[in-house]
């Protein structure tokens, strides 16, 4: 099992929307940078586990846990002229992008950017490294646990 931080605009898909959602589970479309790209495609597993991010908001930080749940599939938007995630190089025959769909397990009490930085466990996390900007990465088994112990009450 592997584990994941999955950054979303809060304004684009917020832990709440999924949530409410019939079967609590979004496409995570419109992911447009090769290396992000390159983990759902070839790295994600149904079962992984994700910290559901939101990020370029007033209060960004981890605010759900997640987790993967199909393999990864040819991203619709990419062949749509009215996208705003279109891409002309893309077709059906050679898809470029991928999405994965993810199912949202709960949300937790924000827990900021500053908390994560702020714990010298998870100095070497991805999210944490200067100009790091990738909308996914990867999370360590060690982060992981550490983040679930320390930061994430128990659910109710």
């Amino acid at each position: 099992m592997a584990y994941w931080l999955m950054k979303s605009e809060p304004t684009e898909s917020s832990i709440d929307d999924v949530l409410a959602a019939p079967d609590q589970t979004v496409a995570w479309f419109g992911i447009r940078n090769y290396q992000a790209r390159n983990f759902m495609r070839d790295a994600m597993r149904v079962g992984d586990g994700v910290l559901f991010y939101h990020s370029s908001c007033p209060k960004p930080g981890i605010v759900g846990l997640a987790e993967i749940v199909s393999t990864p599939y040819p991203d619709a938007t990419q062949f749509d002229p009215q996208s705003h995630y279109f891409d002309p190089k893309a077709s059906p025959e050679q898809p470029r992008w991928v999405m994965v769909d993810v199912k949202a397990l709960r949300a937790v009490p924000l827990i900021p950017l500053a908390t994560l930085r702020a714990a010298p466990e998870l100095a070497d996390m991805p999210l944490l490294q200067k100009g790091n900007r990738l909308s996914i990465t990867r999370v360590a088994p060690a982060e992981w646990r550490w983040i679930n112990q320390h930061l994430i009450a128990p659910p109710a």
